[in-house]
This record gives structure tokens, C-alpha cells and sequence, in this order.
């Protein structure tokens, strides 16, 4: 007997009304605050459709917030909440830029073992943290808190460290242009300097890890331990290094997505003078696309985008920070999701049973 799937079973029309809803709230702000939202929205998808230039750039901005998002959608299925992501992003980045700067080989190449420096910084900050749980019982989440706080500060120092820092300003040298992913066949076409391999590059990765999820014994084995650690122990599962590889294969996601936005746009590290959030813009983008990779692919468009129109709001005097409102309620809504879910089915399965009732009524 086939059972019949209703359309809010599933999460798609909940992210849509999340989003929607979102947009409404930001309007009622903007009201608020005495600024036309027709005006507003209208300039934001404005400056995201109305050139090729513009959604060559939402691309662009897209790439490394689908690495972190990936990151923290992969940890998630294994039960694992990588608030650490931003501490990862920021290490890649830094293996990067130094393998950019200091790296002597040819095109092609050269980038190809940037991405691995940062690959295996990333994974090296996440398997680190797994240990101190393993080993000790130390909360991963405090741990991943304070190792985003390390990398902020080791990446300060060594930008500011002599031979790695460019001369007048507070930033790294800027890497060779043998280790840049700028794809330069494209400018001309798109009219976007900054046009490069990151978004290729992000795409892969979440087709590849869709598959090892859905398609593999590994993958199998991760959605078991995130389901329940002590089932899949009994099953013949070992928690503890499913556990630690997940770690480090999210770190190591969140390695790549700073080197996709070093090598891409950058080109250099600045010293921060705050968390540039690329870490903690994942975890957003994850929940946007339902912890799927596929999803968050059309999550991190979506938040790329908007950061990317959000920067034209000034020509209407609106707050880019409308778009932080905007996502932070797609996000609560969201969240709460689960709760529409219940009263709907609530809502549904009354029905089903005054239907069955009456059915039973007129048999009688």
C-alpha cells in the first residue's frame, strides 16, 4: 500500500515560507525605520540580476560560504555541531596564502598544493579537537569556540611577521599569480576581475561528499553514529573514529573554502581586526540547504548572493545589516520548523480520523 506524501513532509516548503517570511520581517524593519522596502529589495535583486557581471559575482561571493556549509552540514551527520568551522576557514586560509607566497612551481599546479595545505591545516584543527574528545571527554564545542579564537591570533601574528608581511600596510604579501584560481578567459566575457574556479571547485566537493554519505558503507556508518552512537556501537560501528574522522573531514572542508577565498578573491590575508564569520555564515547556509551538500549548494547562492546585493544598499541609504535581519529570522523559522510540522500532521491526522469515523458511521 502506497502512502501518500504530502508536500509538507518534507523541508523544501519550509525554507521557502522561512524565507519569505524572512523578507516580510525586514520590511516591517525597514518601515520602521522610515525607508521604502519596495526601494530596498528592489535595488538588492537589482544588484544581483540586472548584469551578467553581478550574477557572475554572486557566484563568486557563493563559494566559500558552500565550503563552510558543507563543513558543517557533513559534521552534523555524525551528531557533531562544528561551531569551529571559522577557526578551520581561517587556518586553510593562512596554509594557503603562505604555500602562495613562499611555493615556487609552475601554474596549475601551484594552487593544486595550496588547496592541499589548506586541506590538511583544516583537517589537522578539526581532528585535534576530536582528540581532546576521545582522549579526555572534553566538550567539542568549548573546544571549538576557543581553537576559532587560537587560529584568529596565530593568523594576526604570522601576517604581522617579518617576510610574510607586505610592506606599508597590515596584510600578507600577496601570493604569486602561478598559485591564483582566477580564471582570466572569462573576464573579458563576464566583466568580473575576480571570476575563478571556486565555485567549480565547491560543486565537486558536494557531489563528491553527497555520495560518500548516501552511496557508501563510510556513509552508512557516519549517519548511524549520528543517529545513535550507542545502536551503532552495538552494530560493530566505532564511534570514536567515526567521531574523529568526521572532525577532520570537516575541518578540512573549511580548509578548502578559505582557499578558494584567498587564492580567488583576496589574494593575500589582512590582519582581522574581528571574526569575518565565514565559519559561522556555514552554519546558516547548512541549516538553509538541510544539512544536505546538494542543498547547500543552492543555500550558498542564495547567501552569496545576498551578501553581494547587500553591499549595494547604500545607494538607497538602506542598512546592508537588513540582509543579516533578513537571514537570522530565515533561520529562526527554520529552527522552529520541526514545531509546524507536528501541528500540521497534528492538524492532518484529525482529519484522517473524522473522515475514518464517518466512513465507519455510514458502514454501521
Amino acid at each position: 500500500m502506497k502512502t501518500k506524501v504530502s508536500i509538507w513532509d518534507g523541508n523544501f516548503i519550509y525554507v521557502i515560507l522561512s524565507i519569505i517570511v524572512g523578507f516580510l520581517v525586514g520590511a516591517i524593519l525597514l518601515v520602521s525605520a522610515g525607508i521604502d522596502p519596495g526601494l530596498t529589495y528592489s535595488t538588492l535583486f537589482q544588484g544581483i540580476f540586472s548584469r551578467p557581471k553581478y550574477i557572475v559575482y554572486a557566484f563568486v561571493y557563493a563559494a566559500p560560504y558552500i565550503m563552510t556549509g558543507l563543513s558543517v552540514a557533513f559534521s552534523f551527520k555524525t551528531g557533531v555541531f562544528n561551531i569551529g568551522a571559522e577557526g578551520q576557514f581561517v587556518v586553510g586560509s593562512l596554509a594557503a596564502v603562505l604555500v602562495g607566497i613562499f611555493g615556487n612551481f609552475p601554474p596549475v599546479i601551484h594552487p593544486l598544493i595550496c588547496f592541499v595545505a589548506a586541506a590538511a591545516a583544516g583537517a589537522a584543527w578539526g581532528a585535534v579537537v576530536g582528540l581532546m574528545k576521545i582522549k579526555r571527554g572534553i566538550n567539542e564545542v568549548l573546544s571549538y569556540i576557543m581553537f576559532n579564537w587560537i587560529a584568529y591570533y596565530l593568523s594576526n601574528y604570522v601576517v604581522m611577521h617579518k617576510g610574510v608581511k607586505a610592506q606599508s600596510i597590515e596584510t600578507t604579501k600577496n601570493v604569486k599569480d602561478s598559485a591564483r584560481t582566477i580564471i582570466k578567459g572569462l573576464i573579458p566575457v563576464t566583466g568580473c576581475t575576480e571570476v575563478n574556479a571556486g565555485f567549480f571547485i565547491a560543486t565537486i566537493c558536494a557531489i563528491l561528499l553527497w555520495f560518500v554519505i548516501k552511496k557508501t558503507t563510510f556513509g552508512y556508518q557516519l549517519r548511524a553514529v549520528g543517529l545513535s552512537k550507542t545502536a551503532s556501537e552495538y552494530g560493530g560501528i566505532s564511534s570514536s573514529r567515526i567521531f574523529m574522522t568526521s572532525m577532520a573531514i570537516s575541518g578540512m572542508l573549511a580548509g578548502i573554502g578559505g582557499a578558494i577565498q584567498t587564492l580567488g578573491m583576496s589574494g593575500r590575508i589582512p590582519q582581522f581586526s574581528g571574526q569575518e564569520s565565514f565559519g559561522f555564515d556555514g552554519i546558516t547556509v547548512a541549516l538553509i540547504g538541510g544539512t544536505d551538500p546538494i542543498g547547500c549548494i543552492f543555500a550558498g547562492l542564495f547567501y552569496g548572493a545576498m551578501k553581494y546585493g547587500g553591499n549595494k544598499l547604500t545607494l538607497v541609504n538602506a542598512p546592508k545589516e537588513i540582509v543579516n535581519i533578513i537571514m537570522g529570522t530565515i533561520i529562526f523559522f527554520i529552527a522552529i520548523s520541526l514545531l509546524f510540522k507536528r501541528i500540521i500532521k497534528g492538524v492532518q491526522q484529525k482529519k484522517l480520523d473524522k473522515a475514518k469515523e464517518l466512513a465507519e458511521a455510514k458502514e454501521a
